[in-house]
């Protein structure tokens, strides 16, 4: 599965949190200063081409839907992060985190905490 691009991250957001929808809907859902129709317009397409939504014709225009969710994404893009920054190991992912001061003791800890639980 392909990367999404910094705006069609931005685009699929949206659709994920919509749904579903016609460009018009996803284009009301962007943050201010709105990209033109077309540009989103053209994003949209891409996505589609990438295999990251369905669309259905109806009437004049089309309703566009996720083929892919987010989590499936995440898992994904994450795991493809994994591999290539971290010699595929999340215990190195994790402990580069810990360094850069991103992750907090008490993270740490819930982290432990979730382990632990899904093993019982």
């Amino acid at each position: 599965m392909e990367k999404l691009t910094h705006q069609e991250e931005e685009i699929m957001l949206v659709i994920w949190k919509k749904k579903r929808g016609i460009i018009k809907d996803f284009l009301e859902q962007l943050p201010e200063p709105q990209p033109p129709y077309t540009t989103v317009a053209s994003i949209v397409k891409n996505l589609e081409k990438k295999g990251f939504l369905s669309s259905e014709k109806i009437g004049n225009t089309y309703l566009y839907i996720p083929r892919i969710t987010q989590t499936e994404y995440k898992k994904k893009f994450l795991s493809g992060i994994v591999k290539s920054y971290f010699s595929n190991s999340y215990k190195e992912m994790v402990t580069f985190f810990a360094h850069e001061q991103k992750l907090s003791e008490e993270d740490l800890r819930q982290i432990i905490e979730m382990i632990e639980r899904g093993k019982s």
